[in-house]
């Protein structure tokens, strides 16, 4: 942003617009919240003032006032003023004290366990009106009220909102603290000014931002119709400045002319040949419409989405050699250095057939060989490079870049790939993704690529037993296993934890591996998890690679990304407590050789209705994109797209699945807003400015700033 158009944002030192300081200051900053529930509130997810703001309550609870309780029908939550009785004690030990209620027709008991005389004398003195608000319910044929969510006075009771918000909790954190935050941080919101467009406005009937923030927590007087309303503008917003990311992230990769790359198949020829297997008409598809991209005069932005086992790695090896046909080089990037040596290992292997050096640059590189190896890469005698975040490095230099490819996308955002793609001249953009998205989804989280997707397996993947067993028939696994092993197959064990835990009754790795060294023989268990040092977790998979270990004991670490052919059986310990989609992941670490593979998944009973609609699934289909849509459907988009796939973009509004029309509406209004003021320097270009700081899209300002 030029220094004209700062000045007039109001912006501070950082660039944030001074608006929206009080938003971005410590939870502690707030009235009443001390360090303690600000903790609790981290915990949620809720780390500003803002984060407060824009989360939702997860329902509404009706307190509007009844003159009586008569033709209710219970359980009901009601809000009544009734005329207090004398407390009636406790009958014996673990009883509760009840105090007679009358609203004047209809009589209840006001119920308190563990409450006290004097308390009781103070707060509901007989004779004297209150308004109660709570659940109604009836016990032992009288209607009662246990402990009132709230006792007031009749002047108190002007202050009781007609619709109470209800927010998720946690450890630590009650309603009426939550509530006490939201207050605090609501007493902070702004008047902004209005990004979107007035007739759009004056057409869905939406209030204004801090109008519609105030609603979606406090709806008054016009309830669940006014928080829709308002929790649509606000889903709306939250789209926008996220298809406006995506969109700034298109335009700069691309706004810098590329250069036409066009190979002349002898490379990929000789690859080809050399296969032991015919690509898949998939792959090939793929390869066409990379090399298309990469002929023509602008970069190319692609996203490659493809099930687990469909063969990502053969096509991103034939793109990465149209690049060095074209007298280029080309670059991987993994997310981890076990996935990068493994990318090196198949990629030099099957590069070798046409002479193509590949080089490997990891963390671990250091003195003398680093230097041997950035020297390579400058002088452009490595070919191809395969690396992990150490490509970033600014000493990382490339004689001529071509072709960067991103494996594992959500694990990097959009700079980190605009940073890599940025050391080349116009160099061209392959991210790949083994994590499969509906298609309903493809827009939303890569609106800012193109889509090449891969159907199927290769030629000779055998289908994936998948079996459901009871952990009350472990023994029997093992005994299976046992017998697997002494006929020279190797297996996985997966566990949820990597250690017992106090407060959850889940298989934990280290315990487990004990367990198995000592039924299947020590030298033949091997274990892997995050906890452990990068070399010791590396020379635990470069084990069980070689076959010197023949079972790996591991948490999820193994999820993507290793590929072991010889491994043909994989247990999943306590699979009711993991994701379908992470279920998926893990199970296609086997089948990926030509032997039969089998997936036990070991499960407590009894199972719950909806992790037995999980593991069914999972037992009915290897379909990566019927998963996909079946995680969809039981879960929602929010969850799909939040938690669960970490990486890829969190809303903590919008549904993009439920939100279609929104999100269409977004992705026109982001699309004019740039064709009419590209650095969104105009009045309203301004206030987008605003919206996308207030959505945490600071990446965004930095794309226009670097741009």
């Amino acid at each position: 942003m030029n220094h004209a158009a700062g000045k007039a944002a109001g912006q501070g030192a950082r660039g944030r617009p001074e608006v929206l300081f009080p938003l971005f200051a410590p939870l502690t900053s707030l009235p009443g919240i001390g360090p303690a529930t600000a903790k609790a509130l981290q915990k949620l997810g809720h780390t500003l003032p803002r984060d407060l703001l824009l989360t939702p309550p997860s329902g509404l609870v009706d307190r509007r006032p009844r003159a009586s309780i008569r033709g209710v029908a219970p359980p009901a939550t009601v809000t009544v003023a009734v005329t207090l009785g004398p407390p009636i004690p406790p009958r014996g030990p673990g009883r509760p004290w009840r105090v007679p209620a009358s609203d004047g027709a209809e009589s209840f008991d006001l119920v308190f366990f563990h409450a006290r005389a004097d308390w009781l004398a103070r707060h509901l003195p007989p004779g004297e009106r209150r308004v109660v608000s709570g659940r109604l319910d009836m016990f032992d044929g009288r209607l009662q009220m246990v402990h009132p969510d709230h006792v007031l006075t009749m002047a108190e009771a002007a202050r009781l909102p007609p619709w109470e918000p209800v927010y998720p909790l946690g450890a630590g954190l009650g309603q009426r603290a939550m509530h006490k935050a939201v207050r605090a941080a609501l007493a902070r919101a702004p008047e902004l000014p209005e990004w979107c467009d007035a007739e759009l406005i004056a057409r869905q009937g939406w209030p204004a931002w801090r109008a519609a923030v105030l609603a979606l927590h406090d709806p008054g007087a016009g309830g669940e119709a006014a928080q829709r309303l308002a929790r649509a503008r606000l889903a709306h917003d939250e789209l926008l400045s996220h298809q406006l990311t995506l969109a700034l992230a298109r335009a700069r990769l691309r706004r810098g002319k590329g250069r036409p790359s066009r190979g002349d198949g002898s490379l990929r020829e000789r690859v080809l040949a050399a296969l032991p297997f015919r690509p898949t008409d998939g792959q090939l598809r793929a390869v066409e419409e990379i090399a298309a991209d990469m002929a023509a005069p602008t970069r190319m932005n692609r996203l490659l989405q493809g099930d687990v086992g469909s063969g990502k790695t053969l096509v991103a090896l034939l793109a990465m050699l149209i690049a060095v046909e074209a007298g280029g080089q080309a670059a991987l990037l993994a997310p981890t250095e076990v996935l990068a040596r493994q990318h090196h290992a198949t990629i030099a292997r099957m590069a070798g057939a046409a002479g193509v050096a590949v080089e490997v640059l990891t963390g671990r590189d250091r003195g003398a060989v680093r230097a041997a190896k950035l020297a390579r890469i400058a002088q452009g005698s490595a070919r191809i490079v395969v690396g992990t975040h150490a490509l970033f490095q600014r000493e990382v230099a490339f004689r001529d870049l071509r072709l960067a490819v991103v494996d594992e996308q959500h694990r990097f955002g959009v700079r980190q790939r605009l940073e890599m793609a940025a050391k080349g001249r116009g160099a061209d953009m392959l991210v790949m993704t083994a994590t499969p998205i509906p298609r309903s989804l493809a827009l939303v989280c890569h609106g800012d690529m193109d889509l090449s997707t891969l159907h199927g397996k290769p030629a000779g993947r055998r289908p994936i037993e998948t079996v459901l067993v009871s952990s009350r028939r472990i023994d029997e696994v093992v005994a299976r296993l046992a017998a697997a092993l002494d006929a020279g197959r190797q297996a996985y064990w997966v566990c949820p934890l990597v250690e017992r835990s106090e407060t959850l009754n889940l298989a934990a790795a280290e315990a487990r591996a004990d367990a198995l060294r000592r039924a299947l023989g020590a030298g033949r268990v091997g274990l892997v998890h995050g906890q452990m040092s990068h070399e010791a977790r590396d020379a635990a998979m470069e084990d069980f690679a070689a076959g010197r270990t023949r079972l790996l004991v591991a948490t999820t670490v193994i999820e993507v990304g290793i590929d072991v052919p010889a491994a043909t059986i994989i247990v999943i310990e306590g699979a009711e407590h993991f994701g379908l989609a992470q279920l998926h992941q893990l199970r296609g670490r086997v089948g990926r050789g030509s032997a039969a593979s089998t997936c036990v998944l070991l499960y407590d009973p009894p199972l719950g209705e909806a992790a037995r609609a999980r593991l069914t699934v999972l037992r009915e289909t290897e379909d990566g994109f019927r998963i996909a849509e079946e995680d969809l459907r039981q879960r929602g988009a929010g969850d799909l797209i939040g938690h669960a796939q970490s990486g890829l973009p969190r809303f903590r509004i919008a549904d993009p699945e439920r939100d279609a029309e929104l999100l269409r509406i977004a992705q026109d209004g982001a699309r004019l807003a740039l064709a009419r003021d590209p650095g969104l320097e105009t009045p309203r270009g301004q206030a987008l400015r605003i919206l996308l700081w207030l959505m945490g899209r600071d990446e965004s300002i930095r794309l226009m700033s670097a741009g």
